[in-house]
């Protein structure tokens, strides 16, 4: 189900067959560097990953994570969209992209677009995004947003300090 068209990409959810590529995805160096390992070592697991990540979201709440497609070849590329944790009070922006697709504005793109949508369909009143404070990049394309950095929290199992924004 198409979510949004960019001028390059488009967005849409997740399915099963879409687990190769998050295999790839959650694999990859900057993926392991700032968001973690999350224990996908074969289809199996990404298609459990799936199922008890975006597609239980879209489910419970209505959105999840994105498949971010280039629009002219339909190739996978990334991801973006929004999670609701429970440790935090409003819903989180999130975004990842293949390695060979990082810098060429393929994030600014989605995460904008996601943006819109998160306000004007969704209507969600206040977005924040947690980011590894060593994750530069990301941390800069945040603020190109219009996001606003808030403070730093502890997060996770490991309580890494991660920078907290606010839109």
């Amino acid at each position: 189900m198409l979510i949004l068209e960019t001028e390059r990409l488009i967005l849409r959810k997740f399915t099963l067959a879409d687990a190769p590529f998050l295999l790839e995805l959650v694999n990859t160096p900057t993926w392991l560097q700032f968001i973690g390992d999350k224990g996908v070592r074969n289809l199996a697991d990404a298609e459990n990953y799936l199922k008890n990540g975006s597609l239980k979201s879209y489910e419970e709440n209505g959105f999840g994570f994105y498949f971010v497609g280039e629009k002219s070849t339909q190739k996978p590329i990334g991801m973006c969209g929004f999670i609701k944790r429970q440790e935090l009070e409003d819903v989180d922006l999130g975004f990842a992209f293949l390695p060979d697709y990082i810098g060429k504005g393929f994030g600014y793109e989605t995460a904008k677009a996601t943006l819109e949508f998160g306000k004007n369909v969704l209507k969600f009143s206040r977005i924040i995004a947690i980011v590894d404070q060593s994750n530069i990049p990301s941390n800069a394309l945040l603020q190109k947003l219009g996001f606003v950095f808030e403070k730093t929290i502890p997060f996770g199992e490991k309580k890494d300090l991660l920078n907290l924004y606010g839109i």
